[in-house]
């Protein structure tokens, strides 16, 4: 297959956008095209899926000048790693089109045709500055959907995270910049490839450490991490539900996928030395956002604290330093993206038909609409790790690798992911199965239809699919997370099937 061919993914929604955007007003023409072209990408991801070569490192590569004069290129491809994220992304999205099917207008569809486009250009791109570019596009479409479709003070909400992602990506600007300015007065050469990039080795220690926390500014804030997260709750609340499946179930992702690609590689002494105040940090979080769920009344407030304690627990993941962690974060990201995104489309879909997102005000859900109720609950479950979906695995995965790095952040960790689960499981019980108090008026909530079943299918598959073979997925990315550890880190990765049998 053509390398050229991820630039075909990555350019093809917002080629369609723009000649949608000038060819007809026609809303359902729009949503079907753009349905269309998802499922186009998805084919095509499929096909990369199935030929790719996990031993063989970072394949499909393009790589050709773009601004020549400072070294700055178009340079795309995919290792394990990547690659999985594609495919996560590819199926979530024409998916998560069905259950949006309607009520949409021109620009909402548009708007997410070109927030496809930026996520998976972030994805894909190995030279820094392109990964900037594809980073503030990805950002832009959100914004507008927030503050165009949004609820409540969407406004103020709108400037509140436009202001915080920009802070961050500010920071990372700079530590690019200034990263790309050392490797010319070293080499005398322009070079912004993040593999030319990790050849620095002139940066004093002190340096190091700033550049590092610039990167990381941007990421923390995009995953959350604690105490980059207080955009979040507002924006959850009060954004569209396609805004708020694309921010939690994509987006915050590739804040970590960034850590693992960018960071790590480039800065690798840090990384290591700084990895035990992250762990803390990530289960600091894990606990601090699962105590804030079980204090919030609104639904969508509640699932966006649950969504940041996951969050924070596959940072924790992520800084653990051996296989069992990085791959646990790394399948947990898979795993928190079907979840939570379905149950955010839930949500968002409930709060629709009843007009309340209050968790006191929900209830007999379960009687009105049972294959809802099942769907939800198969999600819930997943969220919440129960043995035989993906969740269990790869939240497993995490508690071993937290306890190789530290055996008492690893008991930490086994007792708060078991004790978080209890809010999820509260509010599934208030919310859903609960009979509405007698008096109260009769809630009106249709079940779900063919589409909406017939999307969330493939994502009931995988929770299960996932969670009985974890290692048709895990071993996609396997040879990646050994490379870092053993090439670039230098630690000795263990193997985490041996643990999992």
């Amino acid at each position: 297959m053509s390398p050229d061919i991820l630039s075909f993914i990555i350019f093809l929604p917002a080629l369609v956008a723009f000649a949608l955007m000038i060819t007809t007003k026609d809303v359902n023409t729009i949503r079907n095209i753009a349905f269309l072209t998802t499922t186009v990408i998805l084919a095509l991801v499929l096909k990369i899926y199935i030929e790719f070569i996990p031993s063989e490192g970072m394949q499909f590569v393009t790589n050709v000048p773009w601004i020549e004069t400072y070294g700055i290129n178009y340079y795309v491809g995919l290792d394990g790693f990547s690659l999985t994220i594609l495919m996560m992304i590819a199926i979530l999205i024409p998916t998560a089109y069905l259950l949006l099917w309607e009520g949409r207008t021109k620009g909402y569809w548009l708007n997410m045709l070109l927030v496809q486009t930026g996520v998976t250009g972030t994805l894909l791109s190995l030279d820094i500055v392109l990964f900037y570019f594809f980073w503030e596009v990805m950002l832009l479409p959100v914004f507008l959907m927030i503050g165009s479709y949004g609820f409540g003070n969407k406004i103020f909400t709108t400037i509140k995270v436009t202001v915080y992602t920009m802070v961050g990506s500010l920071l990372m600007f700079v530590a690019i910049l200034y990263l790309g300015v050392a490797y010319y007065n070293e080499f005398g050469v322009w070079s912004f490839a993040y593999n030319e990039l990790m050849k620095i080795s002139t940066l004093e220690y002190s340096t190091k450490v700033w550049l590092f926390l610039g990167f990381l500014a941007a990421f923390a804030i995009k995953i959350p991490i604690f105490p980059l997260h207080t955009w979040i709750m507002e924006t959850y609340k009060n954004a569209p539900t396609g805004a708020v499946f694309l921010l939690s179930s994509i987006m915050a992702k590739l804040g970590v996928y960034a850590i693992v690609r960018f960071m790590i590689p480039i800065f690798p002494e840090i990384y290591i030395e700084f990895s035990a105040y992250f762990v803390a940090i990530g289960l600091f979080g894990l606990i601090y956002f699962g105590i804030a769920a079980l204090m919030q009344d609104d639904i969508k407030r509640m699932f966006a604290y649950s969504s940041a304690s996951h969050l924070s627990f596959i940072a924790a993941g992520i800084f653990s330093l051996n296989e069992y962690g990085i791959n646990g974060a790394l399948y947990l990201i898979i795993a928190h993206a079907i979840a939570t995104g379905a149950l955010f489309l839930l949500v968002g879909l409930i709060h629709e038909e009843t007009g309340f997102k209050s968790i006191k005000d929900l209830g007999g859900i379960a009687k009105q609409a049972p294959i809802l109720t099942f769907i939800f609950a198969i999600m819930l479950f997943a969220n919440v790790g129960l043995p035989g979906t993906n969740g269990f695995v790869s939240e497993l995965l995490i508690i071993f690798g937290i306890y190789e790095f530290n055996h008492t952040l690893g008991y930490i960790s086994a007792i708060t992911v078991v004790v978080g689960a209890s809010y999820m499981l509260w509010m599934f019980q208030r919310a859903i199965l609960q009979d509405r108090p007698e008096g109260a008026s009769v809630l009106k909530m249709r079940d779900l239809k063919i589409k909406e079943i017939v999307g969330l299918a493939p994502w009931v598959f995988l929770v299960f699919l996932m969670g009985i073979y974890p290692e048709i997925f895990i071993n996609k990315f396997e040879p990646t997370v050994t490379h870092y550890l053993n090439d670039i880190l230098h630690i000795g990765a263990s193997k985490w099937v041996n643990l999992y049998i």
